[in-house]
């Protein structure tokens, strides 16, 4: 075999070294090459290519060294924010993550002469919050992105909205009742004194609202009597019903008028949606190809709901930890009789058992059984807005 075939084991050798991360001493910035020992990094020195590079360094060094640290601060910072986000880490695993890769601009390069100086300067310039603690320097990454901010924003409007709902209902509500205690002060009952003119006289007494307080029996024959007292039995009965469906009518007006407050505010809870859904402890199926075929339509359990919208799911198959957003997710409807959970809607949060599927309307039915509506059957609850807890 000859000394320069490419299928040498040296030549392999060789290429397999080229590939990794060598010594920072043998690297040298200005011509961005890096050599494999001190040999090589001396003969590169002496080389006519480096010397321009020297040259031109000399003429202006700090617009090299600007233009060195800037380079360093932007890949460092969207490494932070798109790997950790705005998560609390350890300074030096962003660090060693960042010089993993090959290419990186060199810390030797720039106007910090170590990590730590380089965090102390993130924090003074605000651009990520530091703190310092018996394992070192932790940084957080503030994000100024102004989608994210006019996101935040709304969030706290629709919060603050919703607040103001709930008040508005709360007064309301302490108003009628305040007026049913009103109305019911004033219907307090009046009592007389009770007289009777004629001692042989005898006295009927009718309780029933809107009849005669008594009736006297004249004594006249049996026949007049029986006549009369047949018409007044009828009267009575008549008077009675006719009472007893009036107060019947005013019973149901009092009770419909409280009925129609929990019913509008039973209606506001089922139509009260969110824009978000994920719950901890739930099975969802990742719908995203961005991941390949290894994790398309794979189930997994959420472990961790961050800021609403993104979740750290673990995969049931393979047991690997991934952080999605709701958008590549969807629900997952188990068979009757398992137990799930309801995400969105008036009865959010609760848990329940599935009864049954309606594949018409995509809806299923449950029964409550936990919380203070235990045993309430639900219908007509969409797909989306229940799941199978893990």
């Amino acid at each position: 075999m000859g000394k320069s075939d490419f299928l040498s084991p040296k030549a392999i050798a060789n290429r397999i070294k080229s590939k990794g991360l060598q010594k920072l001493r043998w690297y040298c910035q200005m011509c961005q090459k890096q050599c494999r020992d001190e040999n090589g990094f001396k003969c590169h020195c002496m080389s006519e290519s480096h010397q321009r590079q020297l040259l031109l360094a000399s003429e202006n060094p700090q617009q090299f060294m600007d233009y060195f640290s800037e380079e360093f601060r932007n890949d460092f910072l969207e490494l932070l924010r798109r790997r950790f986000g705005t998560k609390r880490v350890h300074n030096n695993i962003v660090y060693n993550e960042y010089i993993s890769h090959r290419e990186h601009i060199h810390m030797n390069a720039t106007q910090w002469e170590t990590l730590t100086d380089f965090t102390k300067w993130l924090g003074r310039e605000g651009l990520c919050k530091v703190d310092e603690t018996p394992k070192g320097w932790y940084i957080q990454y503030i994000d100024r992105d102004p989608e994210t901010i006019r996101r935040q924003q709304e969030q706290e409007r629709k919060k603050k909205q919703d607040l103001d709902d709930e008040e508005k209902t709360a007064k309301f509500i302490e108003q009628q009742v305040r007026r049913g205690l009103e109305g019911k002060e004033l219907e307090m009952p009046v009592y007389t004194e009770l007289n009777r003119g004629n001692e042989e006289e005898k006295v009927a007494f009718n309780l029933n609202k809107g009849a005669s307080t008594s009736v006297a029996a004249s004594s006249k024959t049996s026949s007049v009597l029986g006549q009369n007292a047949l018409k007044m039995v009828e009267g009575a009965v008549k008077r009675k019903e006719a009472a007893h469906s009036s107060g019947q009518h005013k019973e149901k007006k009092k009770k419909s008028a409280l009925d129609e407050i929990m019913e509008l505010e039973e209606e506001k809870k089922r139509t009260s949606r969110r824009d978000y859904w994920l719950q901890p402890e739930i099975i969802v199926k990742i719908v995203t190809k961005k991941l390949g075929e290894k994790y398309h339509k794979k189930k997994a359990v959420v472990k961790e709901v961050i800021d609403k919208y993104t979740a750290v799911v673990k995969v049931i198959d393979s047991g690997d930890k991934l952080k999605l957003d709701q958008t590549h997710l969807e629900t997952v409807i188990p068979a009757p009789g398992k137990k799930v959970m309801v995400l969105n809607g008036g009865y959010r949060g609760n848990e329940g058992i599935l009864e049954s599927i309606n594949e018409k309307r995509f809806s299923v039915t449950i029964t409550i059984d936990s919380g203070p509506l235990k045993g309430r059957r639900v219908e007509d609850i969409l797909y989306e807005d229940v799941s199978k807890l893990a």
